[in-house]
């Protein structure tokens, strides 16, 4: 389990939230944020947080929009598993804003040598949402050739000033 660590500053969230699940098969497990409203700077109305879900560390997370304004925020199997909670069950979440600057991978930083250097400008430029987007799109990849199939795609939209969300 990871360690909790503190974070300064004030928290967007503290307290107990029940952990609930989108019905049918495969939904999401999931704790309703509802003092945290979507933000209207980000795709979807995303809000990025890092904290604690009872004493698993979390970062870069995403709360996700549920309509009227309200996010919640997904808790993945591999947590519930780690913390020994499920839907039902009540969990302690402290939430903060993630400002932590995107970290580029090594072999993203070695494919951008192999382009022009405005290729690699252009990507640098672009917001922390739209870097993290491209880079959890590739890294979410199931095999390399997908995966080198994903940087090639997202060269591409640079080269044609396209940001992630942009249709090709």
């Amino acid at each position: 389990m990871k360690s909790k660590q503190p974070s300064k500053g004030t928290p967007l969230a503290d307290s107990e939230y029940l952990l609930e699940k989108f019905p049918g098969k495969g939904g999401w497990t999931y704790a309703k944020i509802p003092e945290i409203s979507q933000d209207k700077n980000n795709p979807f109305g995303w809000v990025l947080v890092k904290g604690n879900i009872d004493d698993f560390q979390i970062r870069n997370f995403k709360l996700m929009p549920m309509g009227e304004g309200k996010v919640f925020l997904p808790v993945k199997t591999e947590i519930r598993k780690k913390i020994g909670k499920q839907a039902g069950d009540y969990v302690r979440i402290t939430l903060y804003p993630d400002d932590t600057n995107i970290e580029i991978p090594e072999e993203i930083i070695d494919c951008f040598k192999d382009e022009p250097e405005e290729i690699k400008r252009k990507f640098i430029s672009l917001s922390e949402g739209q870097k993290k987007a491209y880079l959890d799109w590739i890294y979410e990849a199931k095999t390399d050739d997908t995966k080198a199939t994903r940087i090639l795609e997202m060269m591409e939209k640079l080269r044609r000033n396209l940001g992630f969300y942009d249709k090709t």
